[in-house]
This record gives structure tokens, C-alpha cells and sequence, in this order.
């Protein structure tokens, strides 16, 4: 009986790994193509075959130095643009929704409860849905195609992503709140020099998560930058790349520009993988 029930245990267990490993190789092949062929130095766009016959740096090179093409397609420019963008909306971002998640985890004031369920339910709506009135906000305070419009669409929402924040706030015990306000801390002490140095990972995880949404957006900032090639995303750039008057020339920096446009991304989420884990888990605690 026991020999027969492990033997099903391995056969199920087999045929899930293999499951596994065969939607593994799925979702990584596009991956492989991508990284393989921004290292092509034969054919302009597309090939019938997988695997590069000739290898060259060529293609990031012509994607940094502007070379091989059009002048007005300046993929440095719209890479800083972009990583200027991410930070300022990554730090007002992670400080609005720690303090208004810490508020919403320690205090008590008249109506908290309706505000938090107010909170959830505009998170419940697409973003999209108000991008056009964004749009004529801003062009009414002189802000379209700029990269202060970005910033301020990105992070002046950001506080109502409280629900992760606040669950780990609520697994702080309440008792060091009270021990300092006994030795005289205020709140603002106790938010600073207690709380955040005990909250690695969420501040970590909040970081992530500012960092990746403006610097992978496309549909927010397409509709505010217009027709400004100078103040250009990497998204609108790469996208532009791919239009019929440029791709028979920028496909293969296209392909460059998508692999340089991951690696931030990728060398931060391998940086902090332990912690954005812990705060995703520990803000799942309590609601």
C-alpha cells in the first residue's frame, strides 16, 4: 500500500515538473529571441531562423551613439528622461504611502473606516478611465509634455495604495508606540526613528513597485508627451522605433533598447527579491 501510494506520489510529481519545465520554456523563449537577436549583425528586420549567424555589439552601440540613423530618435535622451521620472515619483510615491499607510494603521480619527473603504473602491477603477481628464487638467496649468506632468500623475495618487503598507504596519506591536510616547516621542519621532527602520521589506517592496509603473508605462505617457520627441519615454521610444518610417532601420536597436531597458528593473528585483518576499507576506498578515 505504501509502495503504491509513492508511486503515484512520484508519477503526479513527475508530470507536474514536467508541466512546469514545458510552460517555463514557453514563457522564456520570447525572452531568449529578444536577447539573442539584439545581437544580430546580418538582416534589417526579421529572419527565418532562431539562432544569429553573425554576433556584433553594433546594435547597442548605434542605440547610444545615434549612429546608423536618425538623429531625432535619441534613445540616451528618452532613457534619462525615463530614469528621472521613476526616481522623483519613486521617492514622493514610497513617502505617501507609508505615511498614509502608517496613519491608517495608528491612528484613530473620526471617519477612518469610510476613508480606507473609499480608498479600495477608487482602486477598484482602470487608470485609463481618467487619463483624458488628466490631460485637459493639466493643459490647463501648462503642464502637458513635460516630465513634471509624469511625476505628478505617478505619485499623486500613490497613497491609496495603503492596503500591503498598512497590513504590515498592523504586525508592529502597538506596545513600542506606547513606550515611546511614554519617554515623550510625538508621532512623527515614532514614524521615523521606530517604525520605518523596523519596516525593511515593505519599504523595499513600495520602492519596487513606484520604481516599475512609470518606468514601464506607455498609455498615460503617450497621451501627455503628444508629439514632444525630446521629452519621450522609453516606451513611446521604442514604440516609435517600430513605426513604418523607422523600423527597417531601428528594429535591431529596438531590440537593443528593449534589453537595456530591462536591466534596471531586473538587477533591483534580484537586489531586493528577500525583501519585496517578506513584504508582500507580512502585509498579507492583517487587513
Amino acid at each position: 500500500m505504501i509502495k503504491s501510494y509513492k508511486l503515484k506520489r512520484h508519477i503526479a510529481n513527475f508530470f507536474c515538473y514536467l508541466f512546469l519545465i514545458v510552460m517555463g520554456v514557453i514563457w522564456i523563449s520570447p525572452f531568449v529571441y529578444l536577447v539573442m537577436h539584439s545581437f544580430r549583425g546580418e538582416g534589417m528586420v526579421t529572419v527565418d531562423y532562431l539562432v544569429p549567424h553573425e554576433w556584433t555589439l553594433q546594435n547597442y552601440i548605434d542605440l547610444f551613439t545615434g549612429s546608423g540613423g536618425s538623429a531625432s530618435l535619441n534613445f540616451p535622451r528618452w532613457f534619462m528622461n525615463t530614469f528621472i521620472v521613476a526616481c522623483f515619483s519613486c521617492v514622493i510615491s514610497t513617502i505617501s504611502v507609508l505615511m498614509v499607510s502608517y496613519a491608517f494603521s495608528r491612528l484613530r480619527f473620526k471617519s477612518r473606516k469610510k476613508f480606507m473603504n473609499i480608498g479600495m473602491i477608487l482602486g477598484m477603477f482602470p487608470g485609463f478611465m481618467t487619463m483624458i481628464a488628466i490631460y485637459y487638467l493639466l493643459k490647463a496649468m501648462g503642464l502637458t509634455q513635460t516630465l513634471v506632468a509624469l511625476v505628478i500623475c505617478y505619485s499623486a495618487g500613490a497613497g491609496l495604495g495603503f492596503q500591503i503598507s498598512k497590513g504590515f504596519f498592523d504586525t508592529i506591536p502597538r506596545a513600542l508606540d506606547e513606550a515611546a510616547t511614554i519617554d515623550g516621542a510625538t508621532k512623527n519621532q515614532i514614524f521615523w526613528k521606530i517604525i520605518l527602520p523596523m519596516s525593511k521589506p515593505i519599504i523595499v517592496y513600495t520602492v519596487l513597485t513606484s520604481f516599475i509603473g512609470p518606468w514601464t508605462d506607455f498609455i498615460l505617457a503617450k497621451i501627455i508627451m503628444g508629439d514632444n520627441r525630446d521629452n519621450y519615454t522609453v516606451a513611446i521610444g521604442l514604440q516609435l522605433m517600430l513605426d513604418n518610417d523607422f523600423k527597417n532601420t531601428y528594429y535591431k536597436q529596438f531590440l537593443a533598447g528593449s534589453v537595456v531597458v530591462a536591466v534596471p528593473i531586473t538587477i533591483l528585483f534580484l537586489a531586493m527579491q528577500r525583501y519585496y518576499v517578506e513584504g508582500v507576506t507580512a502585509g498579507g498578515v492583517k487587513g
